[in-house]
């Protein structure tokens, strides 16, 4: 099997969020993904298969865990900059477990710089801060599961 890429994973993204109250079952080659998207579930319910390498025994499939309820709307106060999230995904602090964070509160960002790592499907792309300026919240956990366009990261520019 090929692998997908990201703009195959944005592809599938998009006709899951345009598809109503249905369910999905999607294959490619060995990959199985199921989803139920509907009135009962006010977010999607994503699960998904592929086949375990062959030391390990197969697993039966997990459903994975749904975002968070979406909070009250969050207005980005005037004059900040919000990184948000550019899809349904999982944020990442740092490059690796255990490994110091790309910012903290109180550090100046330049435009090009990585606040985070977003992952879709095992697909990662690096989060750069847009604009220069300090970081002055923080506003999710690592490895949390967030919706698209929640804000990630709040930025006073210089």
């Amino acid at each position: 099997m090929s692998e997908l890429t990201h703009d195959d994973v944005q592809k599938i993204l998009k006709i899951i969020d345009g598809m109503g109250d249905r369910d999905i079952h999607l294959e490619i080659g060995d990959l199985k993904l199921y989803v139920t998207h509907g009135n009962d579930h006010p977010h999607p319910v994503y699960a998904a298969s592929a086949p375990a390498p062959a030391a390990v025994a197969a697993r039966p499939v997990e459903t994975a865990a749904q975002p968070s309820k979406p909070q009250a709307k969050f207005e980005v106060p005037a004059g900040h900059v919000a990184v948000s999230a550019p899809t349904i995904g999982t944020f990442f602090r740092a490059p690796s477990p255990g490994a110091k964070p790309f910012v903290e509160v109180g550090d100046h960002v330049e435009p090009d710089d990585i606040v985070g790592v977003f992952d879709v499907m095992k697909l990662f792309t690096s989060l750069a801060a847009g604009v220069a300026g300090t970081v002055i919240s923080i506003m999710v956990a690592n490895e949390a599961l967030v919706e698209q366009d929640q804000p990630l990261i709040l930025i006073k520019p210089d």
